[in-house]
């Protein structure tokens, strides 16, 4: 992938959200985190969402945070674009976290709805604006009410897509139809933030996925992404099957940064499947269902 196919997007295609790897002990392990970015990158991704949810980012400390944020550009340099989950539920603490990353040289934010606090729409709107109005850099929005506890309102996207720096729009909703209404009224980069659901959403006019699942087959999700971005959607869809076991083992049975470890541990990319409380490793149960759904996409561990 030439660097001119790269920079169409300020965010890439098919971005992973990457895990936060850790030591044995439970340190950040930031060689094993620029190990696995150079692989996702040599592998077809051409974005890296850094400290993001599946990053553990709500037990790292901003000092771990900014040193992922780090690591992962020196690992990756441009061939790349590396986005830096900086969003909290605090508004204030948002904005210095996006300051330091920005300074650090980092591509892109990606700014989840403020969780717990249940704004209204208005402080929803207010938060983001404030954030985007604090640095140069492009703002992906982040809508996942399952773990926010609000949704973003697509009047409410409507209006933030005015923003000049607000140019992407990461859609954990899963809701087809107002994802269309925001598509259709505006000029945001939309990603699909459900991996299971990139085809439909590209088929739309979506541009690519933020994923979980791409940390286990990177090529296949590159795959699928160049196959709908080119109107060929019997390969599309092809892969879109062949992937769906894999989406089930990273995403149906445990969260999603406790089952990639363990998945790329199995691969041989991670030395370990550590995660930190209140995550914990998959039991053997969980641990068999996830074995069993990668056998079905022929990888056997």
């Amino acid at each position: 992938m030439s660097a001119s196919d790269i920079n169409n997007r300020p965010f890439g295609t098919l971005v992973p959200a990457m895990v936060t790897p850790f030591t044995a002990d439970g340190e950040v392990d930031y060689k094993q985190a620029a190990h696995l970015a150079k692989k996702l990158v040599d592998d077809g991704c051409d974005g890296l969402v850094v400290t993001g949810t599946t990053g553990e980012t709500s037990t790292l400390t901003d000092e771990e945070n900014l040193g992922m944020f780090a690591a992962v550009l020196e690992a990756v340099g441009d061939r790349a674009k590396v986005i830096a989950g900086t969003g909290t539920n605090d508004t204030r603490h948002s904005i210095s976290l996006s300051q330091r990353a920005a300074a650090l040289g980092v591509h892109g934010l990606l700014i989840v709805t403020p969780y717990y606090n249940k704004p209204s729409q208005a402080g929803i709107q207010a938060h983001f604006e404030a954030i985007a109005d604090s640095t140069e850099l492009p703002v992906m929005l982040y809508d996942i009410p399952g773990r926010a506890g609000v949704a973003i309102s697509t009047e409410t996207i409507i209006k933030l897509a005015d923003h000049p720096r607000i140019l992407a729009l990461k859609d954990a909703k899963a809701d087809f139809a107002e994802t269309t209404r925001v598509m259709a009224n505006t000029d945001l980069d939309v990603y699909s933030g459900d991996d299971g659901l990139t085809l439909p959403l590209m088929a739309a006019g979506a541009v690519g996925l933020v994923s979980v699942s791409a940390h286990v087959a990177p090529k296949q999700f590159r795959a699928l992404i160049d196959a709908a971005a080119a109107g060929d959607f019997a390969t599309a869809r092809r892969f879109h099957f062949e992937l769906d076991p894999v989406i089930r083992a990273a995403m149906g049975h445990v969260q999603g940064a406790v089952a990639v470890k363990q998945i790329l541990k199995w691969q041989g990319i991670l030395s370990n499947s550590v995660v930190r409380l209140p995550l914990v490793e998959p039991g053997e149960a969980e641990i068999a269902m996830i074995k069993a759904d990668l056998a079905e996409a022929g990888m056997e561990y």
